[in-house]
């Protein structure tokens, strides 16, 4: 036979080192023809087209030599992989990821900055707006929701610290996720779960369920900061990130001036609303959480006329989805530029090497929550190894110094945000004080009050056949009198007490003057008839105007830190911001030592936000750009939670200081801002780095 299987010739042809080997099998394969002239080559190739040259092979049915070689390069890398250790897969999608940055910031420049930017720009913008309103909503419903729920001090204080638990959480899970699901996808989850579960807050009567809504809601925003962030970087050129993403920040300022206008335009308006019965009562507080959820809602609709980040669909190996997404970010911005005509040269995108193994569970294969359960678990593991691999030696200094910062900035900052209220609320409380009104030894017979009684002492007064009808007692207390005889009928009353005081023959009908007010009192042959139902918790009467002004002032104040640190960001670089936003956020905790009335509260408290919003802004910036694509929303997430866990800190001790001591929180405060500022300085400047 001359001619041997196709197949078998196909096998024999190898290719090293830019010849082919052939076979020592007895057979020609005319690889040692002798030279031809140069002369004779160039007689038979004249004229002749290589491109269009037939392989004399094709028509026996051998494949060329070429295609061979491009059907091995495509097939020996999955045959290799299953035999190459892990450590060189990651190094080789380490060198991947370089290439794919330097190539990425390059189209990102070539799609310029325009349309689409701006347009992602508002809406990642209601998402933040949505957590800055969060943050507001439950110190504003407090006065009037503590009515409502009958909410004792410690409720309160709960209630207060819920949100930032759930956003703590939040920030993690959801975080972790964005960095395995997706940003939109996982931002959309997030935006979901935060909107229904306020709106659901907004119609439960009891304490318990609406705790357990307001930890979920806040569970939910949680996850919108690490995934606004870590999404909308992506979309920015290295020249614009900095300042852009600081110009985003803003957003969260304008979510606190929104909260603040709709509390101080809605909850006064006690009547803004309906009861059913004597059970159900939906009050203006319940209007206003309503409204506060709108800008999440609003950016949940516009969020699903977004795509996903390109970048992210090419660390998970997506090219088509990816280069379309970045063409129509291309086609975008040249069209509102006016230059239609200019196309995007792009034709193919490096994607990095993909490790990570995912089965995927036949339908067959148990039953439908076995297969959840396993794609949940399998997805959370994932999660799990990012976090750790945050703490892994390339980035464990960066990932501990950032902690410590995150923390000590939140640590101080939610601190004093907390006690700058209370201590405007302590300063009232003072002056109001000292306008009591003492009476002693008063005598008082057969006569009718019918009008409200307010900041008085009364001791050792004599009160006979007297009679209190449709009045309130506000701030009242009698002290070692006598009642005898007397009538109380419609009566209110809030922080009222008799003290060592008798009370004879005297009969109280539909009242609240219950009988812990009481204190050490003789009650010889008094009566008490129909007693008013309801809360038996006297509540504080707040200035809510004034905690509307505080809160609004001080959002509105950190307008003038966001434009400076926008203009600088990529001028004087992340660190310099950083460390010096807190060093003189630590120099204005020094002066609130002269702050010692309600003005001087409410001006040092709007310095100390414009001066500390930079170091803010330029966290969130560092923090993106510290770590690659697959763990950005990860770290991300880790850090933001810590800054809530330090938030819950800083409420709890801060505010326990408050009439007791200035210098404990004044210190605190201020040491923390310098160790963080200080620290700070010591993080890799990233203005100058593409994102990973």
């Amino acid at each position: 036979d001359g001619y041997r299987n196709t197949n078998q010739v196909s096998d024999d042809y190898r290719y090293q080192d830019g010849s082919y080997d052939t076979p020592n099998d007895g057979y020609y394969r005319g690889g040692d023809e002798p030279a031809q002239d140069e002369d004779a080559q160039s007689d038979v190739t004249e004229g002749h087209d290589e491109d269009d040259e037939v392989y004399e092979g094709e028509y026996q049915g051998i494949p060329h030599p070429d295609d061979i070689k491009e059907k091995q390069k495509k097939r020996a890398p999955a045959v290799d992989d299953e035999y190459r250790d892990r450590a060189d897969l990651m190094a080789e999608r380490m060198e991947d990821e370089e290439q794919l940055a330097h190539q990425y910031e390059n189209i990102i420049e070539e799609c310029g900055h325009g349309r689409f930017q701006w347009t992602l720009f508002f809406v990642l913008g209601l998402a933040l707006m949505a957590d800055g309103v969060e943050v507001f909503v439950v110190g504003f419903v407090l006065p009037s929701a503590e009515k409502d729920m009958c909410l004792s001090s410690s409720n309160k204080g709960m209630l207060g610290l819920i949100v930032y638990l759930g956003m703590m959480v939040g920030a993690v899970l959801l975080g972790g996720l964005a960095d395995k699901l997706g940003r939109k996808q996982c931002l959309i989850i997030s935006l979901a779960i935060n909107a229904a579960f306020a709106f659901l807050s907004s119609f439960v009567q009891g304490y318990g369920f609406f705790l357990f809504c307001r930890l979920i809601s806040g569970l939910g925003i949680g996850g919108t900061l690490p995934i606004v962030f870590a999404y909308f970087s992506e979309f920015l050129s290295r020249e614009k990130r900095g300042e852009h993403l600081s110009w985003l920040c803003m957003f969260w300022m304008i979510g606190g001036i929104y909260a603040s206008a709709m509390a101080w335009s809605i909850i006064p308006h006690y009547g803004w609303g309906f009861s059913m019965g004597t059970k159900y009562h939906f009050h203006s507080w319940r209007v206003f959480v309503l409204v506060c959820a709108l800008p999440c809602v609003a950016s949940l609709v516009a969020l699903k006329f977004m795509p996903e980040s390109p970048r992210f669909l090419l660390e998970i190996g997506k090219h088509d989805e990816a280069w379309m997404i970045l063409k129509q970010v291309h086609d975008t911005n040249m069209r509102a530029k006016g230059e239609p005509e200019r196309v995007f040269t792009v034709s193919y995108i490096k994607t990095p090497k993909q490790v990570d193994e995912f089965i995927e569970i036949q339908s067959s294969t148990g039953t439908w929550y076995q297969r959840w359960l396993v794609r949940i678990t399998t997805t959370l593991k994932q999660v799990w190894d990012n976090v750790l691999y945050c703490l892994t030696a390339q980035y464990r200094m960066n990932t501990l110094m950032l902690a410590v910062v995150w923390f000590t900035m939140a640590l101080s900052y939610y601190g004093l945000i907390v006690w700058f209220p209370d201590m405007i609320r302590y300063f009232q409380d003072e002056a109001y004080e000292s306008r009591v009104k003492v009476f002693d030894e008063e005598e008082v017979s057969h006569f009718t009050f019918n009008f409200t009684l307010e900041n008085q002492i009364h001791r050792n007064g004599e009160y006979r056949k007297d009679k209190f009808i449709g009045m309130k007692f506000k701030e009242v207390r009698f002290e070692d009198s006598l009642f005898e005889d007397c009538y109380f009928e419609d009566v209110r009353s809030s922080e009222t007490f008799f003290e060592n005081c008798t009370l004879i023959s005297t009969v109280f009908y539909n009242t609240d003057l219950y009988e812990h007010k009481f204190i050490n009192c003789r009650l010889i042959n008094t009566t008490f008839m129909e007693e008013k139902e309801g809360c038996h918790i006297d509540f504080e009467e707040d200035n809510d105007f004034l905690i509307y002004l505080v809160s609004f002032l001080g959002s509105l104040s950190v307008l003038p830190g966001n434009i400076i640190s926008a203009l600088l960001m990529d001028k004087i670089g992340r660190i310099k911001m950083i460390g010096g936003s807190m060093l003189i956020s630590a120099v204005c905790c020094f002066f609130l030592f002269f702050g010692n009335s309600e003005s001087a509260m409410i001006g040092w408290q709007c310095l100390f936000c414009g001066a500390s919003i930079a170091a803010w802004n330029a966290l969130d910036v560092i923090t993106v750009e510290l770590y690659p694509t697959d763990k950005r929303a990860t770290a991300f997430g880790i850090l933001n939670g810590l800054c809530k866990f330090g938030a819950i800190l800083g409420n709890s001790i801060f505010s326990s200081f408050v009439g007791i001591t200035k210098v404990v929180p004044i210190l605190l405060a201020s040491s923390a801002l310098v160790g963080g500022g200080l620290l700070a300085l010591r993080l890799p400047e990233t203005r100058e780095q593409v994102l990973m």
